[in-house]
């Protein structure tokens, strides 16, 4: 991405793009980092932590961590290799620098710390940098405070203590706020900057031959962990994009999955649809577990996997819709009125009030998990097996209930996704039935209330005006949403097929692109999953080629790095929403593969990655 200067990327008001972001991880947090050099959102110690660094809710308020050349310049990044180490390359007037930065790891592993290294390297010429260290404490409301601690410089707050290490990148230098230092660096030098941040225990001071020694391996434990995928279907390089970001997104103490390091980035500029994130939702989870196993990356399919039973055993046979990051029940919802927001857009928020809906949804994902787990060869123990039993016996009692639905919404009604995903966990059910993997004492029950359910989705929920399944029961409303049912296998071929044509020309955003449902036209940004499942549905009807050109359109939204938010402005094609968004990368993970799974029926042969799937 070439960006001239922090001031113009950012304009007047300080807020950069949203597809400016790169993403860097480490499994514990998330940073992100502009095209200008600016940290502008990390959440300290963890990823569902408060922020040390939001200056993208608040440019004045929020603090960051920036590292830039002084003047004008133009900046080219990307990552290195399938990793989540970030090089940008920056041209002044005077020379040329190179950055290489990592949220480092430990042999793969984490760190006893949090670490962000960033490394500077002279290309050509000569050019000044200079750098600086704003830490603003949960959520801007502690100010720091700067401290000389056995003769280094440190910034205290909220239990986090940071300090800056600086090696050839000028001394650290201490100011009311802020910690602060500038360099000049010729081509063929070196400097290194690194961040170290501690909570609640002691503030290590590492080592420069350490510190480089561990960005190194960050590179190779990044490259180390998709080197032994499966996938070997098309846009081989946009997948392995997309893993990567979702490895981002799962919480490595856990193996929970969060569905975005980021709260508050707003759907709509302005507007009051920003929520935090940074929950692992069952749905999120259940498909990025499907594109985990599609992709052949069977040991984190089991640490997440077992990480979502642990969390759903803490309310089931209920389902809460999504479940803290350390597998707790959420109950955080909170307002933060003293960061302004994204370009005014607010409430920010900490916390989600949507953690005790009624998604009937989660269930089917939950089932659908559980039936691709063991489709894999694997086998589920007697205490789970009775744990999903139960679960299918209390959806069984609450089909017939408004909920939410899957956008959770605050209207109650007979969504028709939601009917669809419960059909589906009946089916999945029976087949975990059949194959011993749950009890079968209530087979005949769950076969009933399957076959009053599809009656009532038939009689309900079809539209012969729309030439459609409607939003809601009643309702002459689309929803993007119901193209899922393809993937669930929901039997009604014939309509199904007529439903993906309608919602592709009525909710269409322009080449590829569409809104969520007919309430969101014009209201919103384009779904950027909702895209990907219309790739996926026409892959599954054989229609490839189809499903191909809608690929192909969609892809050249994603930033200059590959990676995707949750919506895209159709007109500006900006990015909107929390950033990077896992339902965006599963959801292409998922609609490649189904492509390749669809010509490889068209082929009479079997896709590699576990075949191709029905």
């Amino acid at each position: 991405m070439a960006a001239r200067g922090g001031r113009r990327l950012r304009g007047r008001n300080g807020f950069a793009p949203i597809g400016s972001y790169a993403a860097l991880g480490d499994g514990r947090t998330v940073a992100l980092v502009a095209a200008d050099g600016s940290v502008d959102f990390m959440s300290l110690p963890s990823m569902h932590s408060p922020t040390t660094f939001a200056a993208i809710l608040d440019p004045d308020r929020g603090g960051r961590f920036a590292l830039t050349p002084v003047g004008e310049f133009e900046a080219a990044r990307r990552y290195v290799g399938r990793t989540n180490v970030l090089e940008t390359t920056y041209r002044t007037r005077d020379g040329v620098v190179r950055v290489i930065e990592a949220l480092t790891l430990q042999d793969g592993g984490l760190l006893p710390w949090v670490e962000l290294a960033r490394r500077i390297e002279g290309v050509e010429g000569t050019v000044q940098l200079e750098w600086r260290v704003e830490p603003r404490f949960d959520w801007g409301r502690v100010e720091p405070r700067i401290i000389r601690r056995a003769g280094r410089l440190v910034a205290e707050g909220d239990r986090l203590q940071l300090a800056v290490h600086s090696w050839d990148a000028g001394e650290v230098e201490p100011e009311e706020d802020a910690l602060a230092g500038s360099f000049e660096i010729a081509a063929g030098e070196s400097a290194l900057l690194a961040l170290v941040a501690a909570y609640e225990q002691p503030l290590h001071a590492p080592s420069r031959d350490h510190v480089e020694a561990r960005l190194d391996a960050t590179c190779r434990a990044w490259e180390r962990w998709l080197g032994f995928w499966a996938y070997d279907g098309p846009w081989e390089e946009e997948v392995a994009r997309s893993a990567l970001a979702l490895k981002l997104l799962i919480y490595a103490p856990t193996g929970s999955i969060a569905a975005a390091p980021t709260t508050s980035l707003p759907e709509v500029i302005g507007g009051d649809k920003n929520y935090d994130y940074r929950y692992s939702w069952v749905r999120d989870s259940a498909f990025t577990l499907d594109a985990l196993m599609r992709l052949g990356l069977p040991e984190q399919v089991q640490d997440s996997f077992g990480c979502l039973l642990r969390s759903v055993r803490r309310s089931a046979p209920d389902l809460r819709p999504f479940y803290d990051l350390d597998g707790g029940l959420p109950d955080r919802s909170e307002e933060l009125p003293n960061l302004s927001g994204y370009r005014g857009s607010q409430p920010v928020r900490y916390g989600n009030a949507a953690g005790t809906q009624l998604q009937l949804g989660s269930w089917g994902d939950l089932l659908e998990t559980t039936a691709l787990y063991v489709s894999e060869g694997n086998v589920l123990d007697e205490e789970t097996g009775k744990m999903i039993a139960s679960c299918v016996d209390r959806v069984a009692m609450l089909w017939e209930d408004p909920d939410s639905g899957m956008w959770e919404l605050d209207d109650h009604r007979h969504y028709t996704t939601s009917k669809i995903a419960v059909w589906m966990a009946f089916d999945r059910a029976l087949s975990l039935a059949a194959e011993g993997h749950v009890p079968e004492n209530h087979v005949a029950r769950w076969r009933e209330q399957q076959d009053r359910l599809h009656t009532w989705i038939e009689e309900c929920c079809w539209s012969d005006e729309l030439g459609a399944y409607r939003g809601w029961a009643g309702a002459q409303s689309l929803d993007a949403g119901v193209l899922r049912a393809l993937r669930m296998r929901y039997p009604e071929h014939e309509r199904l097929g007529r439903t993906v044509d309608t919602i592709r020309d009525r909710l269409s955003a322009g080449p590829g692109l569409l809104y969520r449902t007919t309430e969101h036209v014009g209201q919103e940004g384009a779904f950027v999953a909702c895209s990907f499942w219309l790739v996926e549905a026409l892959a599954r009807l054989g229609r490839v080629d189809e499903a191909c050109e809608t690929m192909e359109q969609i892809l050249p939204y994603a930033n200059d790095l590959g990676l995707f938010s949750e919506e895209i402005d159709p007109e500006s094609g900006d990015l909107l929403g929390n950033f990077p968004q896992g339902l965006s990368h599963l959801a292409l993970v998922n609609a490649a593969g189904a492509i390749q799974d669809a010509a490889a029926r068209a082929a009479g042969t079997s896709a590699k990655a576990g075949g191709a799937r029905d």
